[in-house]
């Protein structure tokens, strides 16, 4: 895994296949995915590992990761397949640690499995 926001975390998988845009999708106050196109709609992003492929929208979505963290329904880190700017600047804002995984690291990973990140380790 590649470091791009370093922490700490553990916690339950959240795991998704679909990417998430956080500033049209994500309820900044619940962490409720809204978006009732997405396969997440209606569950929570809070106090879990989320795991999914990438972002995609606007760049203000950083905004909305950065509200989640500071409305205490942020996931406790975030794990992706490639890095976008959005997703970046939005933990580096709340300091939500978030890791790259390779394809192969990505697929082992699924959703209920426990987690522990630690990024001084990798």
């Amino acid at each position: 895994m590649k470091v791009i926001v370093r922490g700490k975390a553990s916690g339950s998988i959240l795991k998704t296949n679909t990417p998430i845009n956080f500033l049209g999708s994500v309820d900044k106050k619940s962490g409720i995915i809204s978006d009732d196109k997405h396969d997440l709609v209606g569950r929570s992003v809070k106090n879990c590992i989320l795991v999914f492929p990438h972002g995609v929208g606007s760049s203000v979505g950083a905004y909305t990761i950065y509200s989640l963290k500071s409305s205490g329904s942020a996931p406790y880190a975030m794990v992706c397949k490639k890095a976008d700017i959005t997703v970046a600047s939005g933990c580096a804002l709340a300091n939500i640690p978030l890791v790259i995984a390779s394809e192969q690291e990505y697929e082992r990973l699924q959703s209920g499995q426990q987690l522990s990140i630690d990024t001084d380790m990798l």
